[in-house]
């Protein structure tokens, strides 16, 4: 099970570095791609399954429209990709800060247990379906404000692509 999470973590940050290095919004797709995956299935090792289910789906529908936006502003023929020397270079030194990072943090902090079942308890019954309630009847005035967040947020990505004329279609 430690194997499983570790590898979970392992693909989280290669996700992240694969996001942070490479300009290509088609490469740096993938990266997110595999950094939600992988972020949820690390919640899962915790005991939290409904809750990374709902944010696997939530969090891939809303990249694939910002993927869609992306990809129709960004018209490159040729797209950088990770193999090219500056991107390598890129992956390089994040990998180099994540390494030195760990071994400062490493000392300091205790994540021997994290995954071993002393922080979640064996427990028959999972508590994390107990958020869905909570989340409808208490924060019913957030879910709305919410919505109209992301409802004027699209509004707004739509009249910044629509440019002078066409809209994103000018880049074709």
């Amino acid at each position: 099970m430690i194997y499983m999470s570790f590898l979970g973590l392992i693909g989280l940050i290669i996700g992240f570095i694969a996001v942070a290095s490479n300009p290509s919004p088609y490469y740096a797709a993938l990266g997110l791609v595999l950094s939600a995956v992988c972020g949820c299935w690390v919640l899962v090792d915790l005991g939290i399954s409904f809750l990374s289910l709902v944010l696997l789906l939530i969090y891939l529908g809303g990249m694939l429209v910002v993927f869609a936006y992306s990809a129709s502003l960004a018209a490159e023929l040729y797209p950088e990709a990770w193999g090219n020397w500056s991107i390598f270079m890129y992956i390089i030194i994040y990998s180099i800060a994540v390494l030195v990072y760990y071994l400062m943090v490493c000392d300091i902090h205790d994540y021997e247990n994290l995954f071993s079942g002393d922080l979640i308890g064996f427990s028959m019954m999972t508590h994390d379906c107990n958020g869905v309630g909570l989340m409808y009847s208490g924060g019913v005035i957030f879910l709305v404000v919410s919505g109209w967040a992301l409802l004027l947020t699209l509004f707004v990505v739509l009249e910044i692509t629509r440019g002078v004329s066409r809209g994103s279609l000018r880049a074709i």
